[in-house]
C-alpha cells in the first residue's frame, strides 16, 4: 500500500505523536504514510526507506525537500464534491461489502454472499463496536464521477438495528445533521439521503433541517419523486388493477395517487389508511381508490408486504417494493421485482462495487434524483417525478423493468 503512495493512517492519528523532534518528525508521521518514500520514484537516489527512515538518516541519502513536502501533506484539504450521496451500514456484513472493505465481496449484491464471509464474522462486529463507540461523524466510502460532476458517498457509522432504537435516534439524527453542515460548509452543491437517514421518525425525510436551517446552501434530497416515477413505470402495461398493502412512505402514498391519476384501481383492505389517501386525491379520481377485503389482484405495491399478507396473494402475484429495502422472497409462485432501482450510464466512472443488494452498474432511485439535481443544476430541495423521470432518461439513467 504504502509502496504505491496510499495513505494508510491518517494524519491527525500520526500527529499525536507531537512530542518526536523535527529532525525524525518522519518516523511519527511519514514512516506511517507514503510521502517520505514518494521523493524516492521522482529522484531515484533519496528516501529509499518504506518504513523506518533510519537508514537514510544514516546514510545521507535523505531527501532535502522531505520536510516540505510532509509539511505540505498536512495541509492538503479533500476535493469538494458537487454532490454527496448519505448512507449508512446495514447489517453486520455490510461493513465488508463497502468500497473501502473487500473487493471480492465488495463487487457482488449483498444479497450473494461469499463462502468465506461468515469466517471475517468476529471482524465485522468488531467494526460494530468501533463504529458505534468512535463513530463521530460520517466518512468517505467512494468517490466517482460523471462528466465534469464529483460525487462522493458518505456513510454514517450506523447500521440498521441502531436507527430502530428510541434511545439512539437522537444522537443519530445529530450525526446526519452534522455531515449536511459539513457538505454545506464546504461548498457542496446537493446531497441526497439514503436508506433510513430520511425516515420520518428521525427528520421527516429532510425536512427538519431545512426548517430548522432556512439558510441552507446544500440542497437536501429525499429521491421520493423520482422513486415514485420508477415505481409507476415498473407497474405491468394493460395493468387495470392493484393492490396497496400499506402506505407507510410518501413513494407508496404518491405512487397510489399516480395509479388513481391515470385511471388504474387501488385496492386497499386497511380502513383508516384508505379515508386518508381519499382525502388527498384530486377531485373526481377517488373513485378509483376502492376498500375490499375481498378484491384481490395479482399486482401488490407496498413498502413492507410481510409473510403472512404475501401468503394471501393469488397465484402469479408480481410484488413491486415501494420501500429501499428489499421484500423477503417466499412464494417461489411469485414474481418479486427489485426496490426503486435505475441502470446508470456509461459516463459514469469508478463504479468498482454493487450498491448494497442491486447488481453491477446499477444504482437506487433515491441517488440518481441527487445525480439528477447536480447535473440539472436545481436550485430547489426534493422536486416532482415528472421533472425528475424525464432528466433521468435524458442523462442516460435506464429503467430495470420494461412492460
Amino acid at each position: 500500500m504504502k509502496y504505491v503512495n496510499i495513505s494508510v493512517i491518517e494524519a491527525g492519528v500520526a500527529l499525536r505523536f507531537s512530542y518526536t523532534p523535527s529532525s525524525l518528525r518522519h518516523w511519527r508521521g511519514n514512516s506511517k504514510r507514503s510521502r517520505f518514500h514518494s521523493l524516492h520514484h521522482t529522484q531515484f537516489r533519496t528516501n529509499y526507506s518504506l518504513f523506518m527512515p533510519f537508514y537514510d538518516y544514516m546514510y545521507n541519502t535523505m531527501d532535502k525537500s522531505s520536510d516540505e513536502l510532509y509539511e505540505k501533506s498536512l495541509k492538503v484539504t479533500d476535493e469538494t464534491p458537487d454532490l454527496v450521496h448519505l448512507t449508512h451500514m446495514t447489517t453486520l456484513q455490510s461493513t465488508y461489502h463497502l468500497r473501502i472493505g473487500i473487493a471480492s465481496i465488495a463487487s457482488k449484491p449483498s444479497d450473494n454472499p461469499i463462502w468465506y464471509s461468515w469466517m471475517i464474522w468476529p471482524v465485522a462486529c468488531l467494526s460494530m463496536v468501533l463504529a458505534w463507540v468512535y463513530g463521530l461523524s460520517a466518512f468517505v466510502i467512494e468517490r466517482l464521477q460523471m462528466k465534469k460532476f464529483k460525487m462522493q458517498t458518505w456513510a454514517i457509522p450506523r447500521y440498521n438495528f441502531q436507527y430502530g432504537m428510541t434511545w439512539e435516534r437522537e444522537s443519530t439524527n445529530n450525526l446526519i445533521e452534522k455531515a449536511i453542515l459539513d457538505a454545506d460548509e464546504r461548498g457542496v452543491k446537493v446531497l441526497s439521503l439514503g436508506l433510513l437517514n430520511q425516515a420520518k421518525t428521525l427528520n421527516r425525510s429532510g425536512e427538519l433541517f431545512i426548517q430548522k436551517y432556512p439558510k441552507l446552501r446544500v440542497r437536501l434530497v429525499d429521491g421520493s419523486g423520482l422513486a415514485t416515477a420508477v415505481v409507476l413505470q415498473s407497474i405491468p402495461f394493460g395493468t387495470k388493477k392493484v393492490f396497496l398493502s400499506r402506505i407507510t412512505s410518501k413513494v407508496a402514498q404518491g405512487t397510489a395517487i399516480g395509479l388513481c391519476e391515470i385511471g388504474i384501481q387501488v385496492i386497499m383492505n386497511q380502513k383508516k389508511e384508505h379515508d386518508m389517501l381519499q382525502s388527498r386525491l384530486p377531485e373526481g379520481r377517488t373513485i378509483y381508490l376502492k376498500f375490499s377485503n375481498k378484491d384481490i389482484p395479482q399486482i401488490w405495491i407496498g413498502d413492507n408486504i410481510d409473510d403472512k399478507q404475501q401468503q394471501r396473494a393469488p397465484k402469479g402475484t408480481t410484488f413491486i417494493p415501494t420501500s429501499q429495502f428489499p421484500l423477503k422472497k417466499i412464494r417461489k409462485d411469485c414474481t418479486y421485482l427489485s426496490t426503486p432501482a435505475m441502470k446508470i450510464p456509461e459516463t459514469m466512472k469508478n463504479v468498482h462495487t454493487c450498491e448494497n443488494w442491486l447488481p453491477r452498474r446499477v444504482t437506487s432511485a433515491w441517488r440518481v434524483a441527487g445525480i439528477l439535481h447536480a447535473l440539472e443544476g436545481w436550485d430547489m430541495h426534493e422536486c416532482g417525478d415528472d421533472k425528475t423521470w424525464s432528466a433521468a432518461i435524458k442523462h442516460g439513467f435506464a429503467p430495470l423493468t420494461k412492460y
